[in-house]
């Protein structure tokens, strides 16, 4: 066996100011070696009384905290002077121009059409009229061929588990179409109906396993809904599919968890066989199917290549493809749209995006470079279209929309975006910084363009680093906030992330983690010794795997840090492979079903490295009450380990979001105020002495 795993129970009492401990230690043994002590195990009952009385405990804490800080720093109300912008940033799926906004301040956001950018916006979908005991966010729609309907998915109370409506977009009446069970899915039409998925349910944190592909024809019960494919052999693997924009295919991409692998299937609905049938097998690259293009399929791939390139794949002959646009050794694909007789390409460049025009031979046809740390989006118009809308962003820029000709390539602006600051007295400096292992890291820093570089400006550095993910910098009236009270916004782009590429990404997993904790120590450093900052103006936050950084560097180094923010981060890392999809990332962090996977998760899991002699930098751990992709109570735990200790006499406060799951608030007030918490917490720590 790999593994010899027992339990044992100690029994002790104990009370603290923050409520009554359990009377259960558990002691986990591991190869007959390792004895893990896990004396908050209790905390994972989450619905129990005795956790119950623990968080209301905790609240009491926070409240007490947070009035001090609100006092202070009066943070609610400067950042909410900079949250009041206007803009515009729909986006053209079929006949109709769709975009998710708010109507008030307390309601979460509505879908919104217009047949045309000179229409006034209507309610197509209201989340407010779905439920009255629930509260109802809106995720991903699609829109029929005909444009005649829309699918929409929502949540309910912030879970990952989805239901899917119908609604007649000419009436904006909803269909009696209601499908629930519903996660991580698409929505792929096809003539009368679309594709979706489902899951096995297994309680709220159980391991999320079984999907399972369906068909759905419009004006059916959900049980009438044929099946398309699964899996039972390896129920871990999990699936991506879509239709062509034609609908002549159904395009499958099947990657098993336990082998790595993926393959691809398609059905060809203009052959006299309308199975499903291999396209490409057992691939340990990856290939993303774009569009069909002349019956033949467009892809990005990362094969030899990476930085990703552009293929043409004959269903007829798969295996010998056509390359239309080779990577670009300096530049990143970040995305590739078809249109019918180009491509338009987003890349990135030393942190600029760049809009490029392709055609189908590969050649460049036009390209346009975008400022520093901006993202651009858009681009979803019908692949006949000529006039395309596209927007970028930034930190401190909310979404600018233009109108762009992919024929002519006149671009302008299409609608102003006006916000309440001068934003531009706000400056952004591109920084590179060397880490101990001598790899150079790329930074942006935010900041106002009068700051002085004495090693005295409060400070955020964040950071995401994990699962290959390109951060995708967006408005953010915090960040403005701090700025304006002199401070400093710092980005690492550190490895694990896909910032600079496929190698970029597996250098900070797997076995290379730690790269990624480094990467972020090595940031704080550059920043103290360049003067921009000290260790008792430095703060440090990111969100999901970003907050296992931040945590992780805090508990290596606390040293460098005088507050912490770590939210819905995994914090516990024996243990997170047991629940929700946390059996899908151990090519990310490890598994402790071999011995290697297992030191190495023990070696960094910030729970289990904390010292009973350091104080460790203040904390404010952020946490969603039906987070089920992230389990609350790694977050429980963490605070409980840290507050159950005579020499923290730095605060560690909890923050439990109600009725919320892994993204938070989702009101436009209930987001202010977790904002206003955030920089409010670090502003107040920062300014203390």
């Amino acid at each position: 066996m790999n593994k010899i795993f027992t339990v044992i129970l100690l029994l002790f009492l104990s009370t603290t100011a923050f409520g009554q401990e359990s009377n259960q230690i558990i002691v986990d043994t591991f190869y007959n070696k390792y004895r893990i002590e896990d004396k908050y195990r209790w905390l994972e009952n989450i619905h129990s009384n005795e956790v119950k009385a623990w968080t209301e405990n905790q609240e009491k804490l926070f409240k007490s905290q947070m009035s001090k800080v609100a006092n202070k720093t009066n943070s609610f109300k400067g950042i909410d002077q900079y949250a009041y912008t206007e803009f515009n940033a729909p986006q053209k799926k079929g006949n109709y121009y769709f975009h998710m906004g708010r109507y008030n301040n307390l309601g979460v956001a509505a879908l919104f059409y217009q047949k045309t950018l000179k229409d006034r916006p209507e309610i197509l979908v209201d989340p407010n009229y779905i439920s009255l005991k629930d509260k109802i966010t809106l995720d991903n729609y699609s829109v029929s061929k005909d444009s005649k309907l829309l699918a929409y998915q929502f949540s309910r109370n912030g879970s990952d588990w989805r239901e899917i409506k119908v609604v007649s977009i000419q009436d904006a009446v909803d269909l009696k179409d209601h499908l629930k069970g519903v996660k991580f899915s698409s929505i792929a039409w096809l003539k009368d109906g679309f594709f979706y998925s489902t899951f096995l349910q297994n309680e709220q944190f159980g391991k999320t396993t079984g999907e399972r592909i369906f068909y759905h024809k419009i004006g059916t019960e959900q049980e009438q809904d044929k099946l398309i494919f699964e899996k039972k052999t390896d129920i871990n693997s999990f699936f991506e599919y879509s239709t062509s924009s034609d609908e002549q295919y159904f395009i499958l991409k099947s990657r098993s968890e336990l082998t790595g692998k993926s393959t691809l299937l398609y059905i060809d609905y203009m052959s006299n066989d309308s199975g499903l049938k291999p396209l490409l097998t057992n691939l340990k690259y990856n290939i993303h199917i774009l569009d069909s293009h002349n019956g033949k399929f467009i892809a990005t791939t990362t094969k030899n290549s990476k930085n990703g390139s552009i293929i043409e794949i004959d269903p007829a002959n798969p295996t010998n493809w056509r390359e239309i646009a080779p990577e670009f050794s300096e530049a990143l694909l970040l995305k590739a749209i078809p249109f019918s007789d180009r491509l338009v390409t987003v890349y990135q460049s030393d942190q600029h995006p760049i809009i490029t025009i392709l055609d189908y031979s590969g050649t460049v046809l036009y390209t346009l470079q975008m400022p520093v740390a901006t993202s651009v989006d858009g681009f979803s118009e019908n692949p006949t279209d000529e006039d395309l809308l596209f927007y970028f962003k930034s930190y401190t820029i909310p979404p600018v929309l233009y109108k762009f000709n992919i024929k002519t390539f006149k671009k302008e602006l299409a609608e102003q975006t006006t916000v309440s600051f001068d934003f531009k007295t706000i400056g952004y400096k591109e920084v590179e910084y060397l880490t101990k292992d001598s790899v150079r890291v790329p930074m942006i820093l935010v900041y106002n363009k009068e700051l002085k570089q004495n090693g005295s400006n409060p400070t955020i550095l964040q950071a995401y680093g994990g699962f290959g993910i390109v951060n995708q910098p967006s408005f953010d009236p915090g960040i403005v906030y701090f700025i304006k009270q002199g401070g400093i916004y710092a980005f690492a782009n550190i490895r694990g992330g896909g910032d600079k590429g496929i190698d970029w990404a597996r250098k900070g997993r797997g076995i290379y983690k730690q790269n990624s904790f480094d990467d972020f120590i090595a940031a704080a450093e550059f920043l103290i010794k360049n003067n921009y900052t000290s260790a008792e103006k430095l703060a440090a936050t990111g969100a999901s795997n970003g907050g296992l950084v931040v945590a992780t560097a805090a508990i290596q180094r606390p040293d460098l840090f005088k507050a912490v923010v770590p939210v819905v981060a995994p914090l516990d890392m024996i243990r997170f492979e047991k629940f929700t999809v946390g059996h899908w990332h151990t090519d990310e962090y490890g598994t402790v079903s071999d011995s290697v996977g297992f030191k190495r998760l023990l070696s960094y899991s910030p729970y289990h490295n904390i010292k009973n002699g350091v104080n460790y930098p203040s904390m404010l751990v952020i946490t969603s009450e039906n987070d089920d992709r992230v389990p609350p109570f790694h977050s429980y735990k963490f605070v409980a380990k840290l507050q159950n200790r005579e020499i923290q006499t730095n605060p560690v406060i909890l923050k439990v979001e109600k009725a919320s799951g892994h993204y938070g608030a989702s009101t436009f007030m209930s987001n202010m105020k977790e904002k206003a918490d955030i920089y409010g917490f670090i502003m107040y720590e920062l300014m203390s002495k």
